[in-house]
């Protein structure tokens, strides 16, 4: 169980330095709105968290 976790963590962290690493701090911005929408039930902050990305990705 704890090696899920574990293996979990590793994986979120790769793709926010991804991310970061891509798109900036905008990235991490939108990245960061998107998990708390999730876990918050906020569809506010999933919508503006996608958005951005789109744009992101659109300028990319």
């Amino acid at each position: 169980m704890a090696v899920l976790i574990v293996l979990g963590t590793v994986f979120v962290a790769g793709i926010e330095q991804f991310v970061q690493w891509k798109y900036g701090l905008p990235g991490a911005v939108a990245l960061s709105l998107l998990g708390v929408g999730f876990k918050a039930c906020s569809t506010n902050c999933t919508t503006l968290g996608a958005v951005i990305f789109v744009l992101l990705m659109l300028q990319a």
